[in-house]
């Protein structure tokens, strides 16, 4: 081991065997970051749920008693956080997590094993939530190819249908929140984004990895519309 720029030690990861260089380098960097360190200190799922912190102790959108949907939720620390802010562990409010994946229970949290791309996604999942929600969250990410431009094409495309998905379902006034990936092609998201909701804007928190082109977009004031009034 060695100590990093802040006297930390560092943790460096033997190559060799069956371990690819980039698993080498991904378990390295999970072994040297705070955050990872620290979400396990408090109790959240993922380092993910200090983005989610974050976003919210600025923008203040997860307020008490409201409904929320967390798309692509699994481990589950943006549902952890949710939860939390909105009281839903004490009665107040509802969270409504889906995921293609399993995920263990987590407290004032409902959650569904379900593909959000399917055709009766929005239909089930209003039907748990007993009506419109408030919030939509997603920290989903495509699967990567390693080819750019199509990794790219996937995120975005990813991006937007969730944002679809979110206008099915929100309450007029309501707010969306999504990664996506600093690049060229976000043009037709901003614009469909821009049509439904009445402000938005990028935002990186200090616990995305700065070396990342991560940050999400926030999405406010959802405008409504004939289909979400139905």
């Amino acid at each position: 081991m060695a100590k990093d720029t802040t006297g930390r030690l560092h943790v460096t990861v033997k190559s060799g065997g069956k371990r690819k260089l980039s698993s080498k380098l991904w378990l390295e960097r999970q072994l040297n970051d705070p955050y990872v360190a620290q979400a396990k200190k408090d109790g959240w799922r993922s380092r993910a749920a200090y983005k989610l912190i974050e976003i919210d102790d600025k923008h203040r959108f997860l307020k008490s008693g409201i409904s929320v949907v967390d798309l692509g939720a699994a481990p589950g620390g943006w549902s952890q956080v949710a939860a939390k802010r909105i009281g839903a562990a004490n009665g107040k409010g509802k969270v409504v997590a889906i995921d293609l994946l399993e995920m263990p229970e987590v407290p004032g949290v409902t959650f569904a094993q379900l593909d959000f791309l399917s055709h009766d996604a929005p239909e089930k999942l209003l039907a748990m939530m007993g009506g419109r929600a408030d919030v939509v969250l997603s920290d989903m990410a495509a699967n990567t190819t390693g080819h750019r431009k199509t990794d790219q094409l996937r995120i975005i495309g990813l991006v937007e249908t969730a944002a679809a998905f979110a206008t099915e379902v929100l309450n007029p006034g309501g707010t969306f929140v999504a990664k996506v990936f600093q690049s060229g092609a976000e043009g037709e998201l901003l614009a469909q984004l821009k049509r439904d909701f009445a402000t938005v804007k990028h935002v990186k928190p200090a616990s995305s990895r700065q070396d990342s082109s991560e940050r999400y977009v926030l999405a406010m004031g959802f405008r409504g519309g004939a289909k979400s009034q139905q």
